[in-house]
């Protein structure tokens, strides 16, 4: 909980009346929280914690969430088999959670001809980060007579406090320190972005609604090009900026577009509102000069 989402996430679940239990790798403080330094990989600790606090809930947000990631072994042991530890532990715990939500990602799919992408389609991982989280999938499908678990397949998201590694606060923070250029890659590829206050909500409501043992698609259903991005930025910033390709950063299995289909989502929790792109960006931003 003490990563990027679970801060969100924590904020939207007391929102909505619960107690909140933070899991964080490091020592440091979820605001509202009661808060556990545990490794994921830690079973033992993880099963006497679990023994100790009895959750109705439980959302696993812990991974290895940057898809470049150097360090192979490390998105496996902490995507695959972070999660294989957390699942053994429920049962060893003896705990009987109502909801046990696991992150994976859209990026399972890879490159698909069909758009938008349903879970229907086959995935076709094209990275490490992928591949772990597709093996994760699978891993949770073994569980889902004696767990009830959902699959979230999250497609790209952003917002304030996000990590520089990732491309929109990148350019935001370019753009907020009036910088003379930005090194990119392709500018053509198109995500679905959506802003992590609303991915928040959805959690909070998949927690609340009956359906388990399916994988769902979290999206908006539109997706934007790093051009794009790069235009609304000039806009809401009033700066122009250089933009250099670097060869460096174009990746040879680069997926084009992710834009996934919202329907399973919608038939689960509703229809619910999207703050637009631009809306975002400026929120982003003006965190961004104010700091």
């Amino acid at each position: 909980m003490g990563g990027f989402t679970g801060r969100y996430v924590a904020d939207e679940l007391r929102a909505n009346g619960y107690e909140v239990y933070g899991l964080v790798y490091r020592e440091s403080r979820i605001p509202g929280c009661v808060n556990y330094v545990c490794d994921i990989n830690d079973q033992a600790r993880l099963t006497e914690l679990l023994a100790e606090v009895k959750p109705d809930v439980i959302v696993h947000l812990a991974g290895i969430s940057f898809a470049a990631h150097d360090y192979t072994s490390e998105i496996y042991r902490v995507n695959l088999l972070g999660t294989l530890s957390l699942l053994k532990a429920i049962a060893d715990s003896q705990c009987i959670p109502r909801k046990v939500l696991l992150a994976s990602s859209a990026h399972v799919y890879g490159n698909q001809i069909q758009l938008p992408i349903s879970e229907n389609c086959i995935p076709a991982p094209a990275s490490d980060y992928a591949v772990s989280k597709l093996a994760m999938e699978h891993l949770a499908r073994l569980w889902f007579d004696r767990l009830p678990i959902v699959v979230t397949r999250p497609f790209n998201y952003t917002g304030a406090g996000q990590a520089p590694v990732f491309l929109p606060p990148k350019i935001v923070s370019h753009f907020a320190r009036r910088e003379p250029k930005i090194e990119l890659g392709n500018l053509d590829v198109a995500r679905d972005w959506s802003d992590v206050r609303d991915v928040a909500r959805i959690y909070s409501r998949l927690v609340e609604c009956p359906a388990h043992s399916i994988m769902v698609n979290i999206c908006s259903g539109i997706s934007y090009t790093l051009q794009y991005v790069l235009d609304l930025m000039t806009e809401i910033s009033g700066h122009q900026i250089e933009v250099c390709v670097n060869p460096a950063f174009v990746r040879a299995n680069e997926v084009k577009e992710l834009r996934g289909d919202k329907s399973l989502l919608e038939s689960l929790i509703g229809a619910t509102p999207r703050r637009p792109l631009r809306e975002t960006l400026t929120w982003m931003y003006e965190t961004e000069a104010e700091q």
